[in-house]
């Protein structure tokens, strides 16, 4: 069944499957206009909805991300059934305090300089859309639920499927 989330629901929604589920498929627009995809570990998600990611300054995606911001965020956790797409507009933040108000200790495996790192910086992803896909039921509900649906030649319910409108 497909819901809409307006506003403070779907910041809510937003808010708490990033969080939750955490890592994603980060997709920029390369040079040559393919899409390049890497997995990336989400920092925050702020109360207007923005998602914050750290990464080097330097590297492909923040380049990518910078010159051509339209990116899209694949978040998957398919031993919980649950799924996002995001769509949204990326920047790159240098900002040092920002930096140090959303830095983790966890981060020195990537970063050793910490918040001095001189390569350091934030990408900031404006959510565009966002859409969901969230099933609270089990595995074994699911392969059951799949299997009545093929023997009684019904539809599938795939659990809950909604847009988000920021």
């Amino acid at each position: 069944m497909e819901k809409t989330l307006r506003y403070e629901a779907a910041f809510k929604k937003l808010k708490a499957m990033a969080e939750d589920i955490q890592f994603c498929m980060f997709c920029t627009i390369g040079y040559n206009g393919q899409i390049s995809s890497r997995p990336m570990t989400t920092n925050e998600v702020d109360e207007e909805g923005n998602i914050w990611f750290f990464t080097n300054k330097l590297s492909e995606v923040s380049i990518e991300a910078d010159q051509k911001n339209d990116v899209c965020l694949a978040y998957a956790c398919p031993s919980s059934n649950d799924y996002l797409s995001v769509t949204g507009i990326a920047s790159i933040v240098l900002d040092k305090a920002k930096i140090k108000e959303l830095w983790k200790s966890a981060y020195k495996v990537w970063f050793p300089e910490g918040v001095d790192d001189p390569e350091l910086a934030l990408i900031k992803v404006t959510p565009v859309n966002a859409e969901y896909w969230d099933s609270t039921s089990s595995k074994m509900v699911v392969l059951f639920s799949m299997v009545k649906a093929a023997l009684t030649g019904t539809r599938y319910d795939e659990g809950e499927h909604g847009k988000l409108k920021l």
